[in-house]
């Protein structure tokens, strides 16, 4: 491998500054970036990512050459800090951890208090004068060697530990004095020995080569693959490896270890925000295994520190230009920073931090519209509690506050049994003593997730917020029964069965289901919405069939409907026994009489909705799904149905044996219908113009848009044009009305053979609209409803990167939808062309969109601000 392996960081020399993050990782490139700008970083080495591809692809072997390179950058690493590997006065000790170019907290190995071995141990005894500390890092050693490297179960080492503490008689491990510890200490290496057929590995390079493997080697364990297949990470080399010395925060009460954001990542609030433990080391923080403290409560333990901590914070803004997520170590009163990254953060919290930045004149308002994931505005839109059900509600106790939003469910107990009960359909609380990374499938599905220990730094309450889940961390009043499935809170014992809420912004867990309300949208949200919607060029219009949908999504800055679909409007009570009166008539003046009766229904609707809009552009789709799906297939439902219509039971179950149909989907639906029932076609189209009627005189404007739906060839499109042409002209007639209509006549691509012959069809139509959704069943011939039984596979196996159903297979589909607007446009150059699929909200289809020419995207109301801002940013990226 001709290439460099290791990259060297520290005050001699640092290789890896301005080198790309794909071949550092996010770790290795930000530890090389904060030594150059003077920060205090104990030195130490990168492995590339390019060496964790060459080790899978040579089979699980490291490529050669590779441990001279690393030999190399340790006599460098002892040259500078005048320690030797394995010596026995004062011995260098490294800490290997993970590192990727995307950050993927919690998912992958790390090892620390490398390079001892029993020589050693004695060496840092002697060079710290403290015997009991020495031993300590020994046993945590051993203990973590034997579990990240070896595999083994870190039950078999607290076994050996809880001997030890009964044979001194004490309960922590801290009380263990340092004749204990040696004890321990032989008592790991014979615990190791038993379980891996071997002794401890004495030689020091030995245990970095093995744990290098293992660190390359945790990039493909389930939780890991998992992790990414949920945040959508693909396409990496692989993991980098950051060889760093060791530096203690449990060396005494002048040491401590600390996770901390130089911004609040819940509020955005500019209040730098974290915790901090005396006389710990970094993983008792992150494991949540002690409730720290926060860091404003620093200056009362070391103001000097606290207020070093300060500048750091300014220094690494000033740099990055972005809120930091960091790590540090205090050792002797001396601040060492271990890492920084770009810290993960709430919707909320993005959206405020690049207002401010843009204030701060740190960014401007082109980068702030970068800044923001589009997914994330999904949290702003969270619903909270009601104030009064949340003051009147039984608080069962309060824990840390670590990713807001309201979650009401019922509690699951580990992650299997969560992603069970929410695929059978259940709101699911995770509750856990503290999540690990094994559990990231079951807090993907849960609503909300509640740990009885750990903080706001924790991993549920960094996974959490990176996905926008509410979770209450740290509520230790929780006592939890894995096994018997349940909790007990002040004496209350609850269940699978008992229901509880979480609210994350406060921190508090409640009993019972309290009723949620919907967000009310902050100054910074509306300041970076009017910035996204000066940079877009992509209109965004909502998919809504009701004027409170259609309100809702104009508050949201819709710019009109691109779908609303009528038969919607037939389901309620007073509209559905007229629907299948028209169902099972069999004269076509039995079919008018029952739609005569769902006409002003159709109509009062049609208003409601054009003055929500008013004067913006409503797409409505005529009646698209087989007829059978009106009527109830339960033969009780179908007796209460023949009386409600005065028939026979056994007339209602022919008819609806007459209407089966082996594939409905492909069926008699769509342009069919109104081709085999002109008059259902002629009811809608009379409403949706008596509607636009009504409004010119009211002096609202209206602005129909009539869409055809499922045509394949022009001649359906032709032949339903001229009937909606002579139904407005009649309409028109029958109502004396002089004024001007804006009703134009379109249709829906949602059949591939309409995109191969779109310049035939675009003759007729005044628009297209591509439904997305069924035109993704039909050129991969997969059900939605069915996908479930085998998307799960395509997605681990990696045949599908993502859900073709959530976010638009741009490579297959999309060259339908290429071709259709290029063969439309060909005919009709001003033709009006959009989406309106969900693949209308999500931001990589939003992005291809925007390539091909759309005019405009829709998607449900609460995705168009995901959709506007997703538009800016493509508008941005493709200038």
């Amino acid at each position: 491998m001709a290439n460099k392996m290791v990259y060297y960081f520290g005050k001699t020399k640092t290789e890896g500054k301005g080198k790309p993050k794909a071949l550092l990782g996010g770790k290795g490139l930000n530890l090389a970036e904060m030594t150059s700008i003077g920060l205090p970083v104990p030195p130490g080495f990168t492995i590339t990512t390019e060496v964790c591809d060459q080790y899978y692809k040579a089979g699980k072997q490291l490529p050669a050459g590779l441990m001279d390179e690393v030999g190399k950058a340790i006599k460098k690493l002892e040259k500078e800090l005048d320690k030797k590997f394995g010596d026995d006065s004062n011995p260098l000790l490294v800490s290997v951890r993970s590192g990727a170019a995307v950050s993927m907290p919690g998912m992958m190995n790390t090892i620390l208090n490398l390079g001892l071995n029993d020589i050693s141990t004695e060496g840092l005894a002697k060079a710290t004068k403290n015997e009991r500390f020495a031993y300590d890092a020994y046993r945590r050693l051993i203990n973590m060697f034997g579990d990240v490297v070896m595999g083994m179960d870190h039950h078999q080492f607290e076994v050996a530990f809880d001997k030890i503490k009964k044979k001194y008689n004490v309960s922590d491990d801290t009380e263990v004095p340092a004749e204990g510890l040696k004890e321990l200490c032989e008592a790991y290496k014979e615990v190791y020995k038993q379980h891996t057929g071997e002794m401890f590995p004495q030689d020091p390079v030995a245990q970095l080569e093995l744990s290098i493997e293992a660190v390359f080697g945790s990039w493909n364990t389930d939780r890991a693959v998992k992790y990414r297949e949920i945040e959508g990470i693909r396409h990496l080399l692989g993991t980098a490896v950051n060889v760093q010395s060791m530096v203690y925060g449990n060396m005494g009460e002048d040491s401590g270890t600390g996770v901390a954001f130089t911004r609040n990542p819940n509020t955005g609030e500019n209040k730098f925000y974290g915790e901090f433990l005396i006389n710990a080391q970094g993983e008792d923080v992150v494991a949540g295994i002690r409730t720290p403290q926060p860091v404003a409560e620093m200056p009362k333990w070391n103001r000097a520190i606290h207020k070093e901590l300060l500048e750091v914070k300014k220094t690494l803004e000033n740099h990055y230009a972005e809120m930091q997520d960091i790590e540090f170590t205090i050792e002797r009163g001396t601040l060492y920073m271990l890492q920084t990254r770009t810290g993960k953060r709430t919707g909320i919290a993005a959206v405020k931090i690049a207002c401010d930045l843009v204030k701060e004149g740190l960014i401007d308002q082109k980068e702030a519209v970068m800044r923001v994931d589009p997914n994330a505005l999904t949290q702003l839109l969270l619903p909270s509690f009601k104030t009064t059900a949340r003051n009147a509600a039984e608080v069962l106790c309060k824990g840390i506050n670590a990713s807001p939003g309201a979650a009401v469910g019922k509690p699951a107990f580990t992650a299997e049994e969560a992603r069970e009960r929410k695929d059978a359909g259940e709101n699911i609380i995770l509750v856990r003593r503290e999540t690990s990374p094994e559990d990231v499938d079951g807090m993907s599905a849960a609503v909300g997730i509640l740990t009885s220990t750990g903080g706001a730094t924790s991993h549920a309450a960094v996974v959490a917020r990176g996905w926008g889940k509410c979770c209450v961390a740290g509520a230790s009043d929780v006592e939890i029964d894995e096994k018997k499935k349940r909790m007990k809170v002040h004496g209350q014992t609850l269940g699978v069965n008992d229901v509880i809420s979480l609210d994350g912004t406060t921190g508090e867990v409640m009993l019972g289901a309290v009723e949620t309300q919907e967000p009310k949208l902050s100054g910074d949200f509306a300041k970076l919405m009017k910035w996204a919607d000066e940079y877009r060029t992509l209109a965004v219009r909502t998919n809504a069939d009701s004027p409170a949908d259609s309100k809702r999504a104009r508050d949201f800055g819709a710019e009109g409907i691109g779908l609303c679909r009528t038969e919607h409007m037939f389901f309620e009570p007073d509209r559905i026994i007229h629907m299948r009166s028209m169902i099972l008539a069999e004269e076509e003046k039995e079919r008018r009489q029952a739609l005569s009766k769902l006409l002003p229904f159709q109509r009062k609707d049609f208003e409601g909705i054009f003055k929500a809009m008013a004067g913006l552009p409503v797409t409505i789709r005529l009646l698209d799904p087989p007829l059978h799906e009106f009527l109830p297939h339960e033969s009780a439902a179908q007796k209460e149905m023949a009386t409600e219509l005065g028939v026979k039971a056994s007339d209602i179950k022919k008819r609806i044996e007459a209407l089966h149909e082996a594939n409905p989907m492909l069926g008699h639906r769509g342009c069919r219908l109104s081709i085999t029932y002109p008059e259902v076609l002629e009811m809608q189209v009379q409403a949706i113009t008596e509607a636009a009627i009504n409004c010119g005189k009211k002096k609202i404007k209206a602005h129909p848009e009539i869409m055809i739906p499922l045509v394949g060839t022009y001649k359906e499109l032709a032949l339903l044009r001229k009937k909606v042409e002579e139904t407005i002209a009649s309409t028109v007639a029958a109502k004396k009305f002089d004024g001007d209509l804006d009703i134009s006549i379109g249709t829906m691509i949602e059949i591939p053979r309409a995109c191969l012959t779109a310049d035939e069809i675009a003759e007729h139509a005044d628009f297209f609209s591509f439904g997305t959704n069924d035109l993704t069943q039909m050129a991969f011939g997969y059900s939605r409803d069915d996908i479930g039984g085998f998307l799960p596979d395509y997605l681990e196996q990696e045949i599908l990167d993502v859900d073709p159903f959530q976010s638009l297979d741009q490579t297959g589909v999309g060259q339908l939808v290429e071709l259709g607007v290029t063969k439309g446009r060909s005919t009709k150059k001003a033709l009006k062309i959009g989406i309106c699929g969900e693949h209308g909200g999500d931001p990589s289809s939003v992005e291809f969109c925007h390539r091909v020419g759309l005019n405009y995207v829709s998607c449900s109301p609460f995705r168009v601000p995901i959709a506007r801002l997703a538009a800016a940013q493509a508008a941005i990226t493709n200038s």
